[in-house]
């Protein structure tokens, strides 16, 4: 079992890492379509913001608020290692799909559909099992609608936002108006890649935490068993403090690799974003992704970005923004949670067979 355990937690930190490359994005396509750094210069600028953000919620906010909900998004009855190596090898699937097809899907939502998809097979596994109980309502069902309202508000605060900046720089002189947007990107894409780092390395967190609580409890470790449901999380994180830090260290390696092919979505194909746009397209989502981590829910970075880049294109014109492609990444968004669950229930009864 413990053997079982090590594999869990290094495909978990390959996960993390995944999700740094691919959602790269995110964090640098704006400041990369606007020129204001290479690509290369932008991959290290956003990655050294992830690890940074480490700090932040352990000494700044003092807890992982949105690890502890990954963790109990589903009942505790129905957890196994099993169940999160097949949810693990799930969300890592998908991930590499949709990045090799250049789709900004979400890995928050990968990672817990794939996590709910094996719980929900073990499930049916067991005689008698209720499995109404399977998932923990309280938790997803906060997440999944999140899945439009990340997206709606970062349009709406990058809307007015833009709206704003626009009215009070309106008499500005365009060149060094430009030049000062340029250098405020640098502090909208840092704010914004503190936020992502914050938000998707807590996730995989959360996975690892199912998983050490899971093993020790089935060994007796009386800590464990002595302590309430809602207390284990912050136990496993106070005694394993090496797990945040090597999530966050391995988010922003997986960000220094880069995601090019969601870069050229992100930066040009939904709309063209100036170096004014950007700034407001990252502070929107930004602030989204502060909001959501204050209230501890797991947001996709991917679609909170997307949201906010469509509020900057909307105040130009409509048409400014391509709505086939933004239709084309809602439905990937709609369709990330089953599919990821699909292919999680038919990845756990391939794992029974070999544990």
């Amino acid at each position: 079992m413990f053997t079982l355990l090590v594999i869990i937690i290094i495909l978990a930190l390959v996960f993390d890492y995944i999700n740094g490359f691919h959602d790269a994005a995110n964090s640098i396509a704006t400041i990369v379509a606007t020129k204001v750094l290479t690509p290369f210069q932008a991959v290290l600028w956003a990655a050294f913001f992830n690890f940074l953000a480490y700090f932040i919620s352990k000494y700044w906010i003092g807890e992982f608020k949105i690890g502890n909900t990954i963790a109990k998004t589903v009942s505790e009855d129905f957890i196994t290692l099993e169940v999160i190596l097949a949810g693990l090898i799930a969300a890592i699937t998908w991930n590499l799909l949709t990045w090799k097809l250049g789709i900004p899907s979400s890995s928050s939502h990968t990672l817990i559909g794939g996590f709910m998809g094996a719980a929900l097979a073990h499930a049916f596994t067991i005689p008698g099992a209720d499995i109404n109980t399977v998932i923990n309502y309280a938790k997803v069902i906060p997440i999944v609608l999140f899945i439009f309202a990340a997206p709606l508000i970062g349009m709406v605060v990058a809307y007015f936002i833009t709206i704003l900046i626009l009215n009070i720089c309106r008499k500005a002189n365009p060149s060094k108006a430009d030049k000062w947007f340029k250098r405020l990107q640098l502090v909208s894409s840092a704010l914004f890649s503190l936020g992502h780092g914050a938000n998707d390395a807590q996730k995989v967190m959360g996975i690892i935490g199912a998983a050490v609580i899971f093993y020790e409890m089935k060994i007796g470790n009386a800590a464990y068993l002595s302590l309430e449901s809602a207390d284990r999380f912050s136990y496993f994180v106070d005694h394993y403090a090496w797990v945040p830090i090597t999530s966050f260290l391995m988010i922003g390696l997986g960000t220094m690799s880069g995601g090019w092919k969601i870069v050229k979505t992100m930066g040009s194909k939904i709309t063209k974003v100036t170096s004014l746009e950007g700034v407001a397209a990252e502070t929107a989502g930004a602030v989204t992704l502060y909001t959501a981590e204050h209230l501890g829910i797991p947001v996709s970075t991917t679609h909170t970005i997307t949201g906010s880049i469509i509020g900057v294109g909307i105040t130009k014109r409509i048409s400014a923004v391509r709505w086939g492609v933004t239709i084309s990444l809602l439905w990937a968004w709609i369709l990330t949670i089953p599919v990821s669950a699909i292919i999680a229930a038919i990845m756990y009864y391939v794992v029974s067979l070999f544990t």
